[in-house]
Protein backbone atom coordinates (compact mmCIF):
# COMPACT_ATOMS: atom_id res chain seq x y z
CA UNK A 1 0.00 0.00 0.00
CA UNK A 2 1.57 3.58 -1.17
CA UNK A 3 -0.04 5.69 1.40
CA UNK A 4 -0.60 8.98 0.59
CA UNK A 5 -2.64 9.53 3.79
CA UNK A 6 -4.54 6.15 3.71
CA UNK A 7 -7.21 5.36 5.71
CA UNK A 8 -7.42 3.00 7.80
CA UNK A 9 -10.57 0.68 6.52
CA UNK A 10 -8.73 0.42 3.01
CA UNK A 11 -6.26 -2.16 5.18
CA UNK A 12 -9.36 -3.75 6.74
CA UNK A 13 -10.59 -4.15 3.18
CA UNK A 14 -7.47 -5.17 2.12
CA UNK A 15 -6.51 -7.80 5.05
CA UNK A 16 -10.24 -9.20 5.02
CA UNK A 17 -9.53 -10.44 1.39
CA UNK A 18 -6.49 -12.67 3.22
CA UNK A 19 -3.91 -9.84 2.25
CA UNK A 20 -0.63 -9.52 3.58
CA UNK A 21 0.03 -5.80 3.57
CA UNK A 22 3.26 -3.70 3.93
CA UNK A 23 2.53 0.17 4.21
CA UNK A 24 5.38 1.91 1.85
CA UNK A 25 5.49 5.42 3.25
CA UNK A 26 4.71 8.12 0.04
CA UNK A 27 8.74 9.06 -0.66
CA UNK A 28 9.04 5.19 -0.88
CA UNK A 29 11.84 4.42 -4.14
CA UNK A 30 10.55 1.51 -7.10
CA UNK A 31 13.40 -0.51 -5.07
CA UNK A 32 11.93 -0.24 -1.82
CA UNK A 33 8.70 -1.50 -3.45
CA UNK A 34 9.98 -4.17 -5.26
CA UNK A 35 12.40 -5.73 -2.52
CA UNK A 36 8.66 -6.77 -0.84
CA UNK A 37 8.01 -8.47 -3.88
CA UNK A 38 4.64 -7.21 -4.24
CA UNK A 39 1.70 -9.44 -5.78
CA UNK A 40 -0.54 -5.97 -6.30
CA UNK A 41 -0.33 -2.36 -5.31
CA UNK A 42 -2.69 -0.08 -4.12
CA UNK A 43 -2.24 3.26 -4.53
CA UNK A 44 -4.31 5.21 -1.34
CA UNK A 45 -6.45 8.25 -1.00
CA UNK A 46 -4.50 11.26 0.44
CA UNK A 47 -4.89 15.13 1.04
CA UNK A 48 -3.67 17.52 -1.38
CA UNK A 49 -2.87 18.97 -4.86
CA UNK A 50 -2.09 15.94 -7.21
CA UNK A 51 -0.48 18.55 -9.70
CA UNK A 52 2.80 19.36 -7.33
CA UNK A 53 3.31 15.69 -6.23
CA UNK A 54 5.75 15.15 -9.28
CA UNK A 55 8.45 12.75 -7.40
CA UNK A 56 5.12 10.76 -6.09
CA UNK A 57 3.71 10.78 -10.18
CA UNK A 58 6.82 8.93 -11.39
CA UNK A 59 6.78 6.19 -9.07
CA UNK A 60 3.32 5.47 -9.44
CA UNK A 61 4.90 5.28 -13.38
CA UNK A 62 7.40 3.04 -12.69
CA UNK A 63 5.00 0.86 -10.16
CA UNK A 64 2.53 1.01 -13.84
CA UNK A 65 5.60 -0.18 -16.25
CA UNK A 66 6.58 -2.88 -13.95
CA UNK A 67 3.07 -5.11 -14.73
CA UNK A 68 2.43 -5.05 -10.62
CA UNK A 69 -1.31 -4.97 -10.57
CA UNK A 70 -2.53 -1.76 -9.46
CA UNK A 71 -5.66 -0.39 -8.02
CA UNK A 72 -5.88 3.53 -7.00
CA UNK A 73 -8.32 5.00 -4.79
CA UNK A 74 -8.86 9.12 -4.93
CA UNK A 75 -5.62 10.99 -4.99
CA UNK A 76 -4.21 7.18 -5.84
CA UNK A 77 -6.42 7.81 -8.81
CA UNK A 78 -5.31 11.40 -9.73
CA UNK A 79 -1.34 10.23 -9.54
CA UNK A 80 -2.49 7.42 -11.56
CA UNK A 81 -3.47 9.44 -14.19
CA UNK A 82 -1.06 11.58 -14.24
CA UNK A 83 1.58 8.80 -13.91
CA UNK A 84 0.16 7.85 -18.02
CA UNK A 85 0.43 11.86 -19.27
CA UNK A 86 -3.46 12.29 -17.89
CA UNK A 87 -3.41 16.51 -16.20
CA UNK A 88 -5.71 16.94 -13.04
CA UNK A 89 -7.48 20.23 -12.20
CA UNK A 90 -9.22 21.81 -9.50
CA UNK A 91 -13.03 21.66 -9.21
CA UNK A 92 -15.09 24.53 -9.17
CA UNK A 93 -16.71 22.78 -6.60
CA UNK A 94 -15.66 19.27 -5.36
CA UNK A 95 -17.77 16.45 -4.46
CA UNK A 96 -18.19 16.01 -0.82
CA UNK A 97 -20.53 13.47 1.14
CA UNK A 98 -21.77 9.96 0.99
CA UNK A 99 -24.18 10.50 -1.45
CA UNK A 100 -22.52 10.93 -4.78
CA UNK A 101 -23.79 8.63 -7.42
CA UNK A 102 -21.64 7.25 -10.13
CA UNK A 103 -22.29 5.22 -13.31
CA UNK A 104 -20.52 1.84 -13.91
CA UNK A 105 -19.73 2.23 -18.01
CA UNK A 106 -18.88 -1.76 -17.66
CA UNK A 107 -21.78 -3.42 -15.29
CA UNK A 108 -24.30 -0.45 -16.49
CA UNK A 109 -25.26 -0.22 -12.61
CA UNK A 110 -25.43 2.91 -10.74
CA UNK A 111 -23.70 3.22 -7.26
CA UNK A 112 -23.92 5.70 -4.37
CA UNK A 113 -20.49 6.63 -3.28
CA UNK A 114 -18.44 8.70 -0.31
CA UNK A 115 -16.51 11.12 -1.94
CA UNK A 116 -14.29 13.83 -0.69
CA UNK A 117 -12.02 15.40 -3.24
CA UNK A 118 -11.52 18.95 -5.02
CA UNK A 119 -9.59 17.94 -7.95
CA UNK A 120 -10.12 15.44 -10.73
CA UNK A 121 -8.86 14.37 -13.89
CA UNK A 122 -8.83 15.58 -17.93
CA UNK A 123 -11.68 13.98 -20.02
CA UNK A 124 -10.01 15.86 -22.87
CA UNK A 125 -6.31 14.03 -21.99
CA UNK A 126 -8.12 10.37 -21.75
CA UNK A 127 -9.86 10.72 -25.05
CA UNK A 128 -6.65 11.38 -26.10
CA UNK A 129 -5.06 8.65 -24.40
CA UNK A 130 -5.96 5.35 -26.84
CA UNK A 131 -4.61 3.19 -23.45
CA UNK A 132 -7.04 4.58 -21.15
CA UNK A 133 -10.93 3.52 -21.15
CA UNK A 134 -13.19 5.59 -18.79
CA UNK A 135 -15.39 3.15 -16.69
CA UNK A 136 -17.02 5.08 -13.96
CA UNK A 137 -18.81 8.74 -14.11
CA UNK A 138 -19.89 10.95 -11.82
CA UNK A 139 -24.29 10.99 -12.60
CA UNK A 140 -24.55 14.74 -10.91
CA UNK A 141 -21.50 16.55 -13.32
CA UNK A 142 -20.00 13.53 -15.96
CA UNK A 143 -16.74 13.73 -14.56
CA UNK A 144 -14.29 10.83 -14.66
CA UNK A 145 -14.77 8.69 -11.59
CA UNK A 146 -12.88 5.76 -12.50
CA UNK A 147 -10.69 4.63 -15.33
CA UNK A 148 -8.27 1.28 -16.13
CA UNK A 149 -5.39 0.35 -18.61
CA UNK A 150 -6.27 -2.01 -21.49
CA UNK A 151 -3.07 -3.42 -21.46
CA UNK A 152 -2.42 -4.28 -18.16
CA UNK A 153 -4.35 -5.11 -14.74
CA UNK A 154 -4.37 -1.30 -13.52
CA UNK A 155 -7.57 0.02 -12.44
CA UNK A 156 -8.82 3.58 -9.97
CA UNK A 157 -11.40 5.36 -8.87
CA UNK A 158 -11.94 8.94 -7.27
CA UNK A 159 -14.32 7.96 -4.86
CA UNK A 160 -13.99 5.89 -1.46
CA UNK A 161 -15.03 2.33 -1.95
CA UNK A 162 -13.63 1.47 1.80
CA UNK A 163 -16.02 4.37 2.71
CA UNK A 164 -16.74 3.28 6.60
CA UNK A 165 -19.77 3.69 7.88
CA UNK A 166 -20.78 2.89 4.04
CA UNK A 167 -22.28 3.25 1.38
CA UNK A 168 -20.61 -0.58 0.97
CA UNK A 169 -22.09 -0.20 -3.39
CA UNK A 170 -18.31 -0.08 -3.96
CA UNK A 171 -16.56 -2.83 -2.34
CA UNK A 172 -16.65 -5.58 -5.21
CA UNK A 173 -14.09 -2.98 -6.24
CA UNK A 174 -11.66 -4.69 -3.77
CA UNK A 175 -12.45 -8.32 -5.30
CA UNK A 176 -11.52 -7.08 -8.67
CA UNK A 177 -8.15 -5.95 -7.40
CA UNK A 178 -7.64 -9.53 -5.51
CA UNK A 179 -8.89 -11.05 -9.34
CA UNK A 180 -6.19 -9.26 -10.39
CA UNK A 181 -3.18 -10.21 -8.27
CA UNK A 182 -4.24 -13.77 -8.62
CA UNK A 183 -4.23 -13.75 -12.70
Amino acid sequence: VMDYGAKQNILRCLAERDCYLKVFPMQASMADIKAFQPDGIMLSNGPGDPGVMKKETEVVKQIVDSGIPVFGICLGHQLLAQSQGISTYKMHIGHRGINQPVKNLISGKSEITSQNHGFTVSEKDIAGNKNIEITHVNLNDQTIEGIRLKDRNVFSVQYHPEANPGPYDARYLFDEFIAHMRK
